[in-house]
């Protein structure tokens, strides 16, 4: 409909991957900053947590960078898999959840890091 627009497609690659880095670097410095207390709201072992918050760390700057994008994309989608399953079969949460604690939102990162990966992140990558 819009073959203009086409020309963008590498820039919106670009935004969609630092919104996906904003997201998991901030997540993941939470993780590590405190992961008694975050081992705890997430009823993990504070291992876990260390382990969680070195992959989504990781696997932002990896995305946000453009640094083994596909790799780093693959690690965040098992990553946001591992939390859908917590939320669906422990914590028993529905898509929306209560107060809009579902996991509507683990599911979107999933499909963005999808987008990442068929798209190789578009053509602003230090190192594919």
């Amino acid at each position: 409909m819009f073959p203009a627009l086409a020309r963008f497609t590498d820039c919106a690659l670009l935004l969609l991957r630092l919104l996906i880095a904003a997201v998991f670097v901030s997540s993941g410095y939470n993780h590590l900053k405190d992961p008694e207390a975050r081992a705890k709201s997430i009823e993990a072992s504070k291992g876990l947590t260390i382990f969680l918050g070195a992959a989504e760390l990781a696997g932002g700057l990896g995305v946000g960078l453009g640094v083994l994008i596909q790799l780093a994309a693959a690690g965040l989608i098992l990553v946001m898999l591992g939390a859908i399953q917590k939320k669906i079969f422990v914590w028993k949460t529905g898509f929306w959840g209560k107060q809009g604690q579902g996991w509507h939102y683990d599911l979107m990162f999933v499909v963005m890091n999808l987008v990442i990966i068929a798209t190789n992140g578009g053509q602003y990558v230090l190192w594919k």
